[in-house]
C-alpha cells in the first residue's frame, strides 16, 4: 500500500519563505513510487491549504492567487487515519478528507520547529518525522540548550539572557549586567530564532541598546554572548535516533559579512536574489550558501567536532536530522557548541551527499525514524480500561 506523506510547511514564523523552498526541495527527493505526497501549506495568519498549486515556486510570488486556487484544509484532531478534510467551496459541496499516514514537518523557526507543530500530531497520533515535542523546544531555545549542554560536559560560549519585560522596565540595570560581565565586542541575538535573523554584533552602549531593541521586537529572550573576533564556524548534521546515529562531513560557511547572515544562509552572499533548484539534484536555499565541503581542518579537529555533535544529539534525545553548528576561536583552538536546528535549511541535504546519501535516500531514512518511533510510543501503555470513577 502506498503511503501518503504530508509534508507541513510555512507557518507564522519569520523564516516563512525558506520553509517553502526547503519543503519543496524535500517533496521532489522524496521516493513517489513508494509514496503519495501530500503538500500541506500553513498561511503566515495560521490557515492551512492542500492543493497542487502549491508545488511550483513560482505560485508563491503571489499568495492571494495562490490560496485562491487551493483548497482550505480543516483539522480533525481526533485520532484516526482521517485527519484533515477540504473545507467545502459551498454549503452544497460534500466535505472530502485526507487520510496521512506520516508528517513530515518543514517549517523552520517558530511553530513548527519549537515542539508546538510536534505536539498537535502527537494528540492526532499522526507519526512524524523529526525530534519529539521536548527535544525540539529544548533546541529551539538557545539558553536551555546551553544549560543542558553544560550539564553534558559540552562547552558553550559564556552568555547573559534576560526577558523583553526586564529591558523595558529595567534598561539601564541590563546594561550595567552585561557590561560588568563582558567587554566588548559583542553578539546579540533572539533566543529562540535561527537563520541569522535578529543577530548582531555590537561594539559600543548605542550598538548595543539598538540591537536589543531589535531583537525584542522578534523574541521575548535576548542572549548576549562574547564576539569571537579570529572566528571559524564549523557545521555538521546527525541523522539517527538514540539507538543509532551517524554523522556527516563537516563544512564551513563563508561569510560575506563579519558575521554570517541571512543573506549568506541563502542568498550565497547576495542581497536581493536566493537562487533555488528543486530538481533531483536540489540545490538552491541553505544549500546555495557559500561553503568549504568538507571543512578544512585537522583530522583530529574534525574527528573532536563530529563526536561532540553525536554527543549533543543523543543527550537532548534528538531524532531524524539535525545540523550541529559549532564556533572555533581560532586564537584558542577552543571549539564552542553553538546551536542544534532539528529542522536545518533544506534538510542539510548536502552535507550527505559525499558519504553517498542521496537526497531521496536521506527522505527515505527519516520516514523509517519516523514510523519506528510511533511503534515505540503506541506500545506504552497511556491509558487503563477500568473506569474508577464506577466506584
Amino acid at each position: 500500500m502506498t503511503l501518503n506523506i504530508a509534508v507541513i510547511f510555512g507557518g507564522r514564523s519569520v523564516e516563512h519563505e525558506i520553509s517553502i523552498i526547503s519543503a519543496l526541495q524535500c517533496i521532489n527527493a522524496i521516493d513517489r513510487d513508494k509514496y503519495e505526497v501530500v503538500p500541506l501549506y500553513i498561511s503566515k495568519q495560521g490557515d492551512w491549504y492542500t492543493g497542487k498549486h502549491l508545488l511550483d515556486l513560482s505560485n508563491f510570488r503571489d499568495l492571494d492567487l495562490l490560496l485562491a486556487k487551493s483548497h482550505r484544509v480543516i483539522l480533525n484532531q481526533n485520532s484516526g487515519r482521517a485527519n484533515f478534510y477540504l473545507e467545502p467551496k459551498s454549503i452544497f459541496t460534500k466535505r472530502s478528507s485526507i487520510s496521512i499516514d506520516i508528517a513530515f514537518p518543514v517549517i523552520h523557526g517558530t511553530y513548527g520547529e519549537d515542539g508546538s507543530l510536534q505536539g498537535l500530531l502527537e494528540i492526532m497520533n499522526i507519526p512524524y518525522v523529526g525530534c519529539d515535542v521536548l527535544s525540539s523546544a529544548i533546541a529551539m531555545d538557545k539558553v536551555t540548550t546551553k544549560i543542558l549542554l553544560q550539564a553534558s560536559g559540552i562547552k558553550v560560549l559564556d552568555y547573559y539572557s534576560f526577558y523583553s519585560e526586564i529591558w523595558i522596565g529595567s534598561r539601564d540595570a541590563v546594561l550595567s549586567d552585561i557590561k560588568t560581565k563582558f567587554t566588548y565586542p559583542l553578539i546579540v541575538k533572539p533566543g529562540n530564532l535561527g537563520s541569522s535573523i535578529g543577530v548582531t554584533a555590537v561594539n559600543d552602549d548605542v550598538a548595543l541598546e539598538d540591537a536589543i531593541d531589535l531583537v525584542i521586537s522578534l523574541s521575548q529572550r535576548v542572549l548576549i554572548e562574547p564576539h569571537i573576533t579570529n572566528l571559524k564556524e564549523i557545521n555538521c548534521a546527525v541523522l539517527g535516533d538514540r539507538d543509532f546515529a551517524e554523522v556527516s562531513v563537516c563544512e564551513e560557511p563563508i561569510s560575506s559579512e563579519e558575521i554570517l547572515t541571512y543573506q549568506d544562509k541563502y542568498s550565497g552572499g547576495g542581497k536581493n536574489k536566493i537562487g533555488v533548484c528543486l530538481g533531483k539534484g536540489a540545490s538552491g536555499g541553505m544549500s546555495s550558501a557559500k561553503r568549504k565541503i568538507p571543512a578544512e581542518m585537522s583530522q583530529e579537529m574534525n574527528a573532536k567536532i563530529q563526536g561532540l555533535a553525536k554527543q549533543a544529539f543523543i543527550s537532548l534525545n534528538c531524532s531524524g536530522v539535525v545540523r550541529v553548528d559549532f564556533l572555533i576561536d581560532q586564537n584558542t583552538n577552543e571549539i564552542y557548541l553553538c546551536e542544534l536546528n532539528t529542522i536545518p535549511g533544506s534538510l542539510a541535504f548536502y552535507l550527505w551527499e559525499p558519504l553517498g546519501k542521496s537526497f531521496t535516500d536521506l527522505t527515505e531514512r527519516l520516514i523509517e525514524l519516523a514510523r519506528k518511533r510511533n511503534r515505540e510510543v503506541n506500545n506504552l501503555t497511556v491509558s487503563y480500561p477500568d473506569n474508577i470513577l464506577k466506584a
